[in-house]
């Protein structure tokens, strides 16, 4: 490309006279010039020169890059010039500007685009076992390769992708095939396999380059291991959950079966729900103590290779307290029975007390729900639960044991001192022989068989005189302990005590009421001439006067 620049011409007047003369003239100014010739392309990296032409010859030329990669050198004089082309990523190109000052000071210029071509050098893989870092590799190992050592033979380049992939070998879980590393765990085998992959890296210029390697993997040991899952610590009563389905087989597939091992002195024995899964259950037993149980689960596979494993479960004893539960085995809504496992209604008593886990107690005697009582003679010596004739009753939860009242001995007065149908006022004495406040005795013979009075402490000491079924420390039982007989799950009866165990209810026609005294003193803030009874008809609780009479079921703690 050439531009030229015209100077100002002098132009001289060139006047004729008459009658002769003479004619003067000067040359005109030659034009500045520069011509930088046309664009090209060159390799990066490589050297090439720029070349101007001027006219006229005498000035200076000044190069520039007016746009484009940086390029070392410039600015720079002269009408030839060596450069060198930038190492580039990618093509790209970069705009020159020449600039000649021509000896009369004037200034033409003249622009040249020059294309680099990138000449990309693949990276180079290198892949190196870096795990395990001296043995063999065998079943469970860790084996590691890393392409750490690979590397981008440009100057300035660098490796910014790794893609490793398995093309050939056993079914393997590899942790990430996209970092530098490729780990997996080596796999159970039945036999020695080869293991072949692939890697692909990719440099900053888009480049990429592939290997290949592979890796020897051996047959294990043992090509099946079962394990029947970690030890467990449960509660009595609960579901308990065997799993084996962590075991191990070439191909994954496997069948189980299951069954309890004995353990030296313990007879707990528990029925599993089905033996012939992997994933089955059973329901922990009742205990007393501690207990521990294992069972014993043979995996085979589609080989008929097999192999066994053990886990210990410990059984322990549920906090369900020492008092009965109330005898309530259904749950409700505000209206009607629903089911213990609805959401709406969680929580309730049927679903979480003794009485929810009644069908697996192993109970010493008898009783509806979890309800547990052994039934006594007159010397406290037990008796078979068919029994029909017996004096006393022992609860098998908290051992306390009940009197059993007698029944038609007579019409009040003229009763035996245990005849269901006497009737008292509350009057109590401590443990150093001093009435309580507020106790009333009633009137000998009126609703009782005493010739002394009809207050609870008459009757108490009548009892212990007699050391009635092996005790002599006979007492008013406690608000609790008498709520304790109450069972709230019995529906349309006459009462809320077991009949079988509680027999010759006074009627409820004899004084309007079923209630029984406890030993508990109302303290209202007024007086303490109140104490609590309890309704065996309804279950409710009641501050009574103790001038009032009301029935007696006498308790004493072996």
């Amino acid at each position: 490309m050439q531009i030229t620049q015209a100077l100002p011409l002098l132009i001289g007047i060139l006047l004729v006279g008459c009658g002769g003369g003479g004619s003067d003239s000067s040359s005109a100014v030659e034009n500045a010039s520069i011509n930088v010739g046309d664009d090209f392309t060159v390799l990066e990296k490589s050297d090439f020169t720029l070349t101007a032409q001027v006219s006229p010859q005498g000035g200076t030329v000044s190069w520039q890059v007016v746009s484009g990669p940086n390029i070392e050198g410039f600015p720079q004089d002269g009408e030839e010039v060596s450069v060198t082309a930038p190492d580039v990523k990618s093509d790209t190109v970069a705009n020159f500007k020449a600039d000649y000052i021509a000896p009369d000071g004037n200034v033409v210029s003249d622009t040249i685009t020059v294309s680099f071509t990138s000449q990309n050098q693949l990276p180079i893989p290198v892949v190196a076992q870096t795990l395990p870092e001296e043995t063999q590799a065998k079943y469970l190992d860790v084996i590691e390769f890393s392409a750490a050592e690979s590397s981008d033979p440009d100057e300035n380049g660098q490796v910014v992708g790794y893609a490793w992939q398995q093309i050939s070998g056993p079914a393997l879980s590899l942790d990430t095939t996209t970092e530098q590393t490729l780990r997996f765990v080596h796999p159970l085998l039945v036999k020695n396999d080869v293991a072949k992959f692939q890697l692909t890296l990719t440099d900053d210029e888009g480049g990429s380059a592939s290997t290949e390697f592979s890796i020897t993997l051996l047959k294990a040991d043992k090509p099946v291991i079962a394990d029947a899952g970690q030890p467990q610590t449960v509660v009595e009563f609960d579901s308990v959950v065997l799993d084996a389905s962590n075991s191990k087989t070439a191909s994954g597939i496997f069948s189980c079966v299951w069954e309890q091992v004995a353990l030296s002195g313990n007879s707990k024995s528990v029925e599993i729900e089905d033996k012939n899964k992997c994933i089955t259950q059973f329901i922990a037993p009742d205990v007393d103590v501690t207990t521990s149980i294992s069972f014993q689960v043979a995996v085979t596979d589609p080989n008929n290779f097999n192999d066994t494993d053990t886990t210990e479960i410990s059984l322990e004893p549920k906090a369900l307290g020492l008092i009965q539960d109330t005898g309530v085995t259904q749950c409700y809504d505000s209206s009607a029975k629903v089911s213990c496992a609805s959401s709406d209604y969680p929580r309730q008593d049927a679903d979480i007390g003794r009485d929810s886990v009644a069908t697996f107690i192993d109970k010493s005697g008898k009783g509806r729900a979890s309800f547990d009582y052994t039934k006594l003679n007159e010397f406290a010596d037990e008796l078979p639960d068919t029994a029909t004739n017996f004096s006393c009753v022992r609860d098998n939860i908290n051992g306390l044991i009940w009197e059993v009242k007698l029944a038609n001995t007579g019409t009040v007065p003229n009763t035996n001192v245990r005849d269901a149908n006497n009737h008292y006022t509350w009057y109590v004495l401590d443990d150093k022989g001093e009435a309580l406040p507020g106790g009333v005795t009633g009137a000998a013979n009126s609703t009782c068989p005493s010739n002394v009075d009809c207050g609870v402490q008459t009757y108490i000491d009548t009892v212990n005189s007699s050391n009635f079924c092996g005790g002599s420390n006979w007492r008013l039982p406690t608000y609790v302990e008498l709520l304790s007989l109450v069972d709230f799950g019995i529906e349309e009866a006459l009462h809320l005590l077991d009949t079988e165990m509680f027999p010759n209810m006074p009627a409820q026609s004899q004084l309007g009421h079923l209630y029984y005294w406890t030993a508990q003193t109302s303290v209202d803030g007024r007086s303490l001439t109140q104490a609590f009874i309890l309704d065996m008809q309804t279950g409710n609780d009641l501050a009574y006067p103790k001038s009032n009479t009301a029935y007696v079921r006498l308790v004493r703690t072996p």
